[in-house]
C-alpha cells in the first residue's frame, strides 16, 4: 500500500483512525464481541462436518480457532474494514460431502485443492485482477448483491431458529412452533426488535447475552432442550491435521475412469472451490460495505485490495492447519449494525477466536437460538440497499432480481452473484449493447457457466 494511503487508514496516533471514522474503543470492542458471538457456531459445526469426511474433531476444531482468529485479525490490520473470516459454511459440506464423498478424493487431497486455490486467490489478488474483476461488477447488481445477502442471512435465520422448515409438497413451510428451540429463537427476536427499534445501545449484543440466560433458565430449571451443552473439548494437538497434504498424482488424479475423467473432476473442485470463494467474499464485502457506507458513489470500495488479499491469505493458512476454505462472514454486519467501523471490531472478534482455543466448552452456552434473531435483524437493515435500484429499467431489474433471490433458494451468495452476472450479460449481447458491458464481466459469467457444466462432462 502507499504510504499516503496508509496513513489515512491508520492516522498516527490513532491506528484504527477511530475518530476520523466517528467510533470509539467502546463501540468497537461492543461491535466484534457481536459478530464474534453471532458467528461462534461455525467452531462446533465445523469439526462436526469435516468428521464425516474422516478429518480428527478436535484437531479440526483448533484449526477452526487459529484459522479464524488469523484470518480475521489480517482483515482488521490490512484492511481497517469490520470484517471476520472463519471456514465457510457451505463451502464445508462441499469440502466433505462433494470433494471427499461424491468425487472420492481423500480428506488430504481436499486440504491440498484448498491450498492451491488460495494461492491462486494470493497469486490474482497481488496482480490486481482480483479488484479489477470486482470493479467490473455493474454498481446496480453490487447493490442488489446487499438486499440478497439480506434475505440470504434471513432465510438462514429462520431455518436456524426453526420458524420455517423443508416441506415436500411446498418446498418449505412453517416450522414447529412447539419445539423449545423455536420457542427460544421468537423470545431473541421480540428482544432484539424491542433493542433496534428503542436504539438501545450494544443492543444485538445485549439480546444474545439475555436469550442465551433465558434458554439457560429453559433448559436448567424447566428440562426444556434448548440446544446449550458444555461444548466439544479442543484437541490438545494440531498433528493429525497439521500440513497433512496429499500432492500426490495418485492421490489428485485417483480415478479408475480414466485420465481425462480425473483431470476434469481436478478441474471441476478447484474452479468450483475458486469461483465460490471468490464470489462468497466479494458478495459478503460488498454487501456489507454498502450497508456500512464505505462505498463510493461509483460503488467502488477504498482499499479493497487488502481485504482481499487478507480472505486469500487466511484460505491456504487454514488448509495449512487442517480446515477448509476460510472466507469472510456474512456475520460480520451484525457487527456493523451495532456500529462497528474500523479493524478494531475485527481485531476484538480475532482475540474472541484465540481466546476459544480454551474457552471452547463456555460457548456451548450461546444456541443458536440466541444469535439467528440477530442474523434476522440484520437481514431487515440490509434489504435497505435495493431501493436505488432502478427497477423500472427491465435491462437492470432483470439482473438484480435473479441475484437478490437465487441467493436465499440457491442457498449460496456466490450462486446470487452468477446468475446476475449471467443475465447481465445476456441481456446486453441479446440488445445489441456489448460494449456497454466490461470484458471482464463476460469472462466471469464465462467462468460460472464453465462451472456448472464442467461436472456433466465425461471423457
Amino acid at each position: 500500500m502507499e504510504e499516503n494511503a496508509f496513513a489515512k487508514i491508520h492516522p498516527k496516533g490513532d491506528f484504527f483512525n477511530l475518530k476520523g471514522n466517528g467510533t470509539n474503543v467502546h463501540t468497537e470492542i461492543i461491535a466484534g464481541l457481536t459478530t464474534f458471538f453471532t458467528m461462534a457456531y461455525i467452531l462446533f459445526v465445523e469439526p462436526s462436518i469435516l468428521g464425516d469426511a474422516k478429518m480428527d474433531k478436535g484437531a479440526v476444531m483448533l484449526a477452526t480457532c487459529i484459522a479464524a482468529a488469523i484470518g480475521t485479525l489480517l482483515s482488521g490490520l490490512l484492511s481497517n474494514y469490520p470484517l471476520a473470516q472463519a471456514p465457510g459454511m457451505g463451502l464445508n459440506a462441499f469440502f466433505a460431502y462433494t470433494i471427499c464423498g461424491t468425487y472420492g478424493y481423500s480428506w488430504r487431497a481436499g486440504l491440498a485443492a484448498v491450498f492451491i486455490s488460495g494461492i491462486v486467490f494470493i497469486i490474482i489478488t497481488a496482480s490486481g485482477l482480483r479488484e479489477k474483476i470486482v470493479d467490473a461488477i455493474p454498481l446496480s447488481i453490487k447493490r442488489a448483491i446487499s438486499g440478497g445477502i439480506g434475505m440470504f442471512i434471513a432465510i438462514v435465520a429462520l431455518k436456524g431458529a426453526g420458524i420455517v422448515a423443508p416441506s415436500k409438497s411446498t418446498i418449505i413451510t412453517l416450522g414447529d412452533f412447539s419445539k423449545p428451540t423455536t420457542i427460544l429463537a421468537l423470545i431473541g427476536i421480540f428482544l432484539a426488535i424491542l433493542m433496534v427499534v428503542y436504539h438501545v445501545k450494544g443492543g444485538l449484543f445485549i439480546s444474545i447475552i439475555a436469550t442465551s440466560l433465558i434458554g439457560a433458565l429453559m433448559q436448567f430449571g424447566f428440562h426444556a432442550n434448548v440446544g446449550i451443552s458444555k461444548g466439544l473439548t479442543v484437541g490438545s494437538s494440531l498433528a493429525p491435521t497439521f500440513g497433512q497434504f496429499a500432492f500426490g498424482f495418485s492421490e489428485l488424479l485417483h480415478t479408475s475412469e480414466g485420465f481425462g475423467v480425473a483431470l476434469f473432476s481436478l478441474i471441476s473442485v478447484l474452479i468450483s472451490l475458486t469461483m465460490v470463494d471468490m464470489f462468497d467474499t466479494v458478495g459478503t464485502l460488498y454487501g456489507t460495505a454498502g450497508r456500512a457506507g464505505f462505498l463510493t458513489p461509483e460503488g467502488k470500495l477504498p482499499n479493497a485490495t487488502k481485504a482481499l488479499m487478507a480472505d486469500a491469505v487466511a484460505t491456504s493458512v487454514g488448509a495449512v492447519f487442517g480446515t477448509s476454505t476460510v472466507t469472510t462472514y456474512v456475520e460480520s454486519s451484525a457487527g456493523i449494525s451495532e456500529g462497528g467501523k474500523t479493524g478494531l471490531t475485527s481485531v476484538t472478534a480475532a482475540i474472541c477466536f484465540f481466546l476459544s482455543i480454551f474457552l471452547a466448552p463456555f460457548l456451548g452456552f450461546i444456541p443458536g437460538s440466541a444469535t439467528y434473531p440477530v442474523l434476522l435483524v440484520v437481514g431487515v437493515m440490509m434489504i435497505g440497499g435495493v431501493r436505488d435500484i432502478n427497477w423500472d429499467d427491465m435491462e437492470i431489474a432483470i439482473p438484480c432480481f435473479l441475484t437478490i433471490v437465487m441467493m436465499p433458494f440457491a442457498y449460496s451468495i456466490s450462486e446470487g452473484i452468477a446468475f446476475g452476472c449471467i443475465s447481465y450479460c445476456f441481456i446486453k449481447l441479446v440488445r445489441g449493447k456489448v460494449k456497454e458491458v466490461s470484458p471482464i464481466m463476460y469472462v466471469i459469467s464465462l467462468l460460472f457457466i464453465i462451472r456448472y457444466i464442467l461436472p456433466f462432462i465425461h471423457i
